[in-house]
């Protein structure tokens, strides 16, 4: 079976996923898409079919890749691909300015999904500086029919890599989703992210007041029941049974085990960052699965659900 991450070059630590192959800090991203390899372009041609010894036009083209003449999808006729140096150039300005910083950039599934990871020179933390969430850029760029260019705020917990991708409403201005309808416009974007401390800030509001709540063994239950719905039974101990599915055991076993468990522990922060961890590190069939569905599957979408769900059970709390 072919590897889920096909490229990839990473600043700093090795990531939590452990995959890729390590830079020199401080890269332009220039220098960052040529060190994952990226520095490829993508190309429409028309696309025929072979018929009776004839090459019929299907009336739709091929979206080729320049580096191996790689066929990538099939694509309408005004689709517009965005090449991956447009992509890169997206952070010029605030790594000069030094706002940012490149940390990740990769190429998935043989080329249909190339990002770009960049650290937002922005923190916060919570008890007295010991759990610190640090800020990230992530810029999905999709060379496949039906996906779209995605541009999202991601905070990170450092003490156990938890990520989490933020989009908590359809009006939420932490990412922006594009298709390949008209040309891509990198000014255009900015101004609508209005990339400011106003990201962060709006995530450190809710980190805090779920380290101020605290949970309950009953609404604790309910709430990792919610997240992940049940399809199997659970023994806990004193004999009782409680009927949840195993991700969700999962996720109550590593409550007090999980990497930052120290603190907030009781605290709904505690029991949000078990879901996140357990989706992150333990989930899924390896690493490189994870990743992708950490970032651009369902997983995705469950740990955003985690998050509201958190807040709803603190508020009732």
């Amino acid at each position: 079976m072919a590897h889920m991450v096909e490229t990839m070059a990473y600043a700093g630590e090795t990531p939590w996923h452990g995959l890729g192959v390590p830079v020199l800090p401080d890269l332009t991203p220039a220098q960052m898409l040529e060190k994952a390899n990226l520095n490829w372009t993508v190309d429409k041609v028309p696309a025929y079919v072979d018929y009776n010894g004839q090459k019929l036009p299907t009336g739709r083209q091929a979206l080729v890749r320049s580096s191996d003449s790689k066929v990538l999808t099939t694509i309408s006729d005004d689709w517009e691909p965005v090449q991956n140096e447009t992509a890169f150039e997206f952070f010029n300005d605030f790594v000069m300015a030094g706002d940012m910083e490149m940390h990740t950039a990769g190429s998935l599934r043989e080329g249909n999904m190339v990002w770009a990871l960049a650290k937002v020179k922005e923190s916060f933390s919570l008890f007295k500086g010991k759990d610190e969430v640090e800020s990230y850029l992530l810029f999905s760029n999709p060379h496949e029919y039906g996906k779209s260019i995605d541009i999202r705020f991601t905070p990170i917990r450092v003490v156990c890599n938890n990520t989490l991708t933020l989009s908590l409403s359809q009006k939420s201005d932490m990412m922006v989703r594009l298709n390949h309808r008209k040309a891509f416009n990198a000014d255009q974007v900015k101004e609508t992210m209005g990339i400011a401390k106003t990201k962060l800030s709006q995530y450190k509001d809710m980190a805090e007041f779920l380290s101020q709540k605290k949970f309950t063994n009953e609404n604790v239950v309910d709430y990792f029941k919610t997240i992940f719905p049940l399809t199997t039974t659970k023994e806990v101990k004193e004999g009782e049974v409680i009927k949840m599915s195993r991700p969700a055991a999962l996720a109550m076993d590593i409550m007090d085990t999980q990497p930052g468990a120290e603190f907030g522990r009781g605290t709904w922060w505690q029991a949000f960052n078990a879901t996140t961890y357990s989706i992150d590190h333990l989930l899924g069939h390896n690493q490189e699965t994870r990743l992708n569905s950490a970032w651009y599957g369902t997983n995705r979408t469950k740990k955003i659900q985690a998050l509201e769900k958190a807040v709803e059970f603190a508020n009732a709390a």
